[in-house]
């Protein structure tokens, strides 16, 4: 199969990228970058602009999307650079693979996405969980891990601080508030792209521990 993978440079992403590239049930990745990445023989990662991406790339054709495409509001800088990032652009990307054919999406969202939040961050992941469901996908799969497990190349001190208590409580805490390892996420996601079951499906965090 070919796989579209969209943030494979993140925490997540990375992991979900060496994944796929190890899969034998995956002949072709296809991971759109901002920036020249590395190479591997079943890789193929054109440089984008997802402020304009292009409409009629071959590449587009794909059997499954994986999108761990995000970022954070210290890094975005505002709430409406945080939208474009961590909504507008997969949509867009979906909206591109779906026009070619694309039958299945697997986006990694968060614990708590809803499109009616009074918090932000999970009013912006959840209406992009509510718009994904409009575009058709055969098969559509939301991962929602609470705090992600894993060294990131950008330092988060909030969530360093919050890894340390989680994981002193691990123990003793329900499975939905544990801490989710990013390569468990990531596996969640290219398993949900490889073998596709029909509908909506959301993959929750206590099944990511």
């Amino acid at each position: 199969m070919k796989l579209m993978i969209v943030g494979s440079t993140g925490l997540v992403g990375r992991h979900a990228l060496r994944v796929a590239l190890a899969h034998p049930g995956i002949e072709r990745v296809i991971a759109p970058v901002r920036k020249p990445a590395g190479e591997h023989p079943k890789l193929l990662a054109p440089v984008v602009d997802f402020d304009a991406l292009p409409a009629d790339a071959a590449w587009w054709a794909v059997d499954a999307v994986v999108c761990a495409l995000g970022t954070t509001m210290r890094i975005a800088g505002s709430q409406e650079a945080f939208r474009r990032v961590d909504h507008d652009y997969p949509l867009a990307v979906a909206r591109r693979a779906r026009q070619h054919g694309a039958p299945t999406f697997v986006l990694n969202s968060a614990m708590g996405a809803d499109a009616d939040s009074r918090i932000f961050y999970s009013r912006v992941k959840g209406e992009l969980e509510r718009d994904l469901a409009t575009l058709g996908f055969e098969s559509l799969t939301f991962v929602r891990p609470g705090l992600i497990g894993g060294e990131r190349e950008e330092f988060r001190a909030g969530e360093r601080a919050a890894m340390v208590v989680l994981g002193a409580l691990h123990p003793v805490l329900p499975r939905r508030w544990r801490i989710n390892p990013a390569d468990r996420i990531a596996h969640a996601m290219i398993d949900a792209a490889v073998q596709p079951q029909p509908g909506v499906h959301v993959v929750a965090s206590d099944a990511l521990t």
